[in-house]
């Protein structure tokens, strides 16, 4: 992939959205017409720093309030359905790689059924909490080389990625031949989003550097000859998102209004399968 595509280049606004979760800053988010994606602008130089909150729960594993709740148990349940996912793969060697691995539960499931597994996680205090579960997690993905793998897995990661244009080669140079990429992130397009605007909690900026349609993931992974196998919903997505969406639009949990407003995209999504936040299973053309 050249280093030429321009993310950046021929942005029309799209919309402005608030930093609920940090700074309180707001950021532009611009729409790219040639890749059909929306793009943070502008990026902060000490992006790190914008990671750094208890609210910030991928890196914790809290359960304190309401939200945090919500989201382990609803962790706990999608963590079996992604096992179920690249268990229903034939694979030679079982070798696992998860990006962004948080704090490691992905990974201790895959390890307690026979998976070989890896992983990279730049949170260090991330990091230390999956080492306490007997997980390893690398910084980034320039101390794994030399390496295929079966299976490589990004919940929830490829939207923070900063320089798109090398890592998704890298991506594709790590996995095996016969192997299969699995890309979750969440769907400007579905209902949703359209209906919180500039509340929706999936727009995340400005830790959420991308937001990605189903033509954004096809046009990027089909400039490496990666194609989409398969397109799975995260329905669970729907309702924490509204939930949290809720907070930000009104100031006041609204759980009742996040719950018919989750249950309204995912109904609408039957038929336009633009869902919350989608699985992509690729492979290799």
């Amino acid at each position: 992939m050249s280093k030429k595509i321009g993310f950046y280049k021929n942005l029309e606004p799209y919309l402005k959205c608030k930093d609920y979760t940090v700074s309180g800053e707001e950021y532009q988010v611009m729409f790219n017409n040639e890749f059909d994606m929306l793009v943070t602008v502008p990026v902060p130089k000490n992006l790190a720093d914008y990671y750094k909150s208890s609210a910030y729960i991928s890196h914790t594993d809290s359960k304190k309030s309401l939200f945090d709740k919500v989201y382990q148990t609803v962790k706990n349940i999608t963590l079996k359905r992604k096992l179920k996912l690249i268990n229903s793969f034939n694979t030679d060697s079982k070798n696992i790689l998860d990006v962004g691995a948080g704090t490691g539960d992905f990974l201790k499931v895959c390890k307690n059924n026979s998976w070989n597994v890896f992983g990279t996680e730049p949170d260090a205090g991330a990091r230390n909490i999956a080492a306490r579960k007997g997980i390893i997690l690398q910084e980034d993905l320039s101390k794994i080389a030399n390496q295929k793998f079966d299976v490589i897995t990004l919940w929830h990661v490829l939207e923070h990625v900063e320089n798109l244009q090398e890592y998704i080669p890298t991506l594709n140079n790590l996995l095996s031949d016969t192997g299969k990429l699995i890309i979750a992130v969440p769907n400007y397009k579905s209902d949703d989003a359209i209906y919180y605007g500039k509340f929706w909690a999936a727009f995340d900026v400005p830790r959420h550097l991308w937001h990605f349609s189903q033509t954004s993931i096809s046009k990027l992974f089909a400039e490496v000859n990666m194609n989409v196998e398969k397109t799975l919903p995260m329905k669970f997505d729907a309702y924490y998102v509204s939930l949290l969406s809720e907070k930000y639009k009104s100031g006041k949990m609204k759980p009742l209004a996040a719950f018919f407003r989750g249950f309204q995209s995912n109904m609408n999504a039957k038929s336009t399968k633009e869902y919350s936040s989608l699985i992509y299973v690729l492979q290799k053309t």
